[in-house]
């Protein structure tokens, strides 16, 4: 039997004995499921969301903050040192402070237009550089910013943006017209995420790219985009100072997007319908943008907190629970209330690790495989820190069996499912509808795949990797008030506190459905550590193939 079908056959017969869910394992697993509780989570929330730790910014006083009361729960725990004899893996980055006071100056259509930084447009860069400008840099339109061969997909195709400033259109074609058949309809390619428009500008050598905000499809509001893009900028630092990254990267306000089309003598909302049709072809504007950009440039360091429960068995294979510590820090230039508390994003994953790691000590023996808590910095900046773990892996990532991801946990109360975000991609799913099935709850996928979440969190440069990697999400149709309601009060969370200074810890939470999540993910995290397999992405995911070459070298 070769060894493709031997995982499939060890992978059955654990399914089948994590159905029966034997009365053994819950008495086993009782004092562990029991320690988690919604006071102690909301205890450690309220710590890491308060004022004092000061929104939790890389390389801030807050971040010293954090990373050592993470480090001290740990250490209370009995955890090991995740990185050699440290808590902490240094992330080296720059942080940049770019100035485009003197705004976005179009000209050459029917009347020329300043446009106002922050209210109209953002404009950043990655260049480790003093200034940048664009210069009477010709603007094209180039639809939806994508090359998708795959999907006989190329608005580039015929035009030559090299030195020019494109203007593209945020998520990707199926988004807007809902055919199933046209990339993967409502459901958000990594086409449609802004980093991918970003990259692939710069492939195709293009000065400066402006991606034009809706808050439909890009599944938050204009004010997210002012929060993460006018403040300082952290980015990795690389050895070519990002000079392969697109010049000036922005956004433009859907508004001003109707100005600039209008000055070309273009209406826009046809325009962004004819972008979306088979046979699309981008088209110059006849305008040119002007604008300057001066940067502040400070090199700092910032870190990862990875801490280890031994194994007992296969201390060489890694099960990973990890979450973002990061916010947004203080800004001094807001009145009143400057502080972005970050509470839901990401004091309630952070904790989350916090009572998971407690619940492995209360076990009688440790789990087969060690248990790896890791708590990344810089998420709300780009997933900068697990892209540095995942890239600089301190633990094999053939040997890694899979990552648990936890972002924004469930403050609702009990709910009948949970939503697994990557739902279909990896044997995970097995191991996740297991343990739901034992506490009388379905699993469902994103229920706003439109909104492109998988690309969104921790878990996404993981996968790239080829480590399986799955985003677990509180559920949608709750228990008491039912899926409407559910769904309504995520979107109003988006609307009114998501990335600003009034996500702050709430005494009214409910959070007796976290702990239900937690309860479940920790079964899932101790199956998965107890096994013998390796979980595996399903045939035709993107990220199979790297893990398929990654454990054929480590003779899995």
């Amino acid at each position: 039997m070769n060894r493709v079908n031997i995982r499939w056959v060890l992978a059955f017969v654990l399914l089948g004995s994590m159905a029966c869910a034997p009365a053994s394992e819950e008495k086993r697993l009782r004092p562990a499921l029991e320690s988690i509780t919604a006071e102690d989570l909301a205890a450690d929330t309220k710590i890491l969301a308060s004022d004092e730790f000061e929104g939790r910014a890389p390389a801030t006083p807050g971040e010293d903050k954090t990373i050592a009361f993470l480090k001290t729960e740990f250490e209370k725990l009995g955890l090991r040192p995740g990185n050699g004899e440290s808590f902490f893996q240094e992330v080296p980055m720059v942080v940049l402070s770019p100035d485009a006071s003197l705004g976005l100056q179009v000209k050459g259509g029917k009347k020329p237009l300043s446009l106002a930084v922050e209210e109209e447009f953002v404009a950043f860069t990655q260049r480790v550089v003093e200034e940048i400008a664009l210069a009477d840099s010709e603007m094209v339109f180039a639809g939806y910013g994508i090359v998708a061969p795959e999907y006989g997909w190329n608005d580039y195709e015929g035009l030559d943006v090299r030195g020019k400033t494109v203007v593209v259109l945020v998520n990707d074609p199926g988004y807007e017209t809902g055919d199933p058949a046209l990339f993967t309809g409502r459901a958000m390619t990594y086409y449609g995420r802004w980093t991918y428009k970003y990259e692939e500008a710069a492939r195709q050598g293009a000065a400066g790219l402006f991606i034009v905000h809706e808050t439909g499809p890009a599944a938050y509001p204009w004010s997210v985009v002012q929060t993460g893009r006018t403040g300082p900028q952290y980015t990795l630092v690389s050895p070519d100072n990002n000079m392969s990254r697109c010049p000036v990267e922005g956004w433009l306000h859907l508004e001003a997007a109707h100005k600039v089309f209008a000055a070309a003598g273009l209406d826009y909302d046809k325009a962004k319908d004819a972008a979306a049709r088979p046979g699309f072809k981008g088209f110059p504007l006849g305008l040119k943008a002007s604008l300057t950009l001066k940067n502040g440039i400070r090199k700092v360091v910032s870190n990862n907190v990875i801490a280890l429960l031994p194994g007992a068995k296969r201390p060489g294979e890694y099960v990973i629970y990890m979450a973002h510590w990061d916010h947004f820090g203080r800004n001094p230039a807001l009145a009143g209330d400057q502080i972005f508390n970050g509470a839901v994003d990401n004091a309630t994953g952070t904790a989350a690790l916090i009572e998971l790691a407690e619940a492995f000590t209360k076990l009688k023996r440790p789990p087969d495989r060690p248990i790896v808590f890791l708590s990344v910095t810089g998420e709300e900046q780009g997933l900068i820190g697990s892209a540095f773990y995942a890239t600089h892996p301190v633990f094999p990532t053939a040997k890694t069996v899979a990552a648990i991801n936890m972002d924004a946990l469930n403050v609702l109360g009990p709910m009948r499912d949970i939503t697994v975000i990557g739902y279909g991609l990896s044997e995970l799913d097995g191991y996740i509808e297991a343990a739901a099935k034992e506490a009388g709850r379905t699993v469902n996928p994103d229920p706003t795949p439109e909104k492109g979440s998988y690309f969104r969190s921790d878990h996404f440069p993981f996968a790239k990797e080829g480590i399986p990697a799955v985003y677990p999400s509180s559920g949608s149709d709750h228990a008491a008030r039912g899926r409407e309601w559910a769904l309504a009060e995520r979107e109003k969370y988006t609307a009114e506190k998501y990335h600003k200074t009034t996500d702050e810890y709430d005494s009214a939470w409910d959070l007796s459905g976290a702990v239900d999540d937690l309860r479940l993910l920790f079964k899932v995290g101790y199956r998965l550590a107890m096994d013998a397999a390796f979980p595996n992405w399903k045939d035709g995911t993107p990220y199979k193939a790297k893990r398929d070459a990654d454990t054929a070298r480590a003779g899995i």
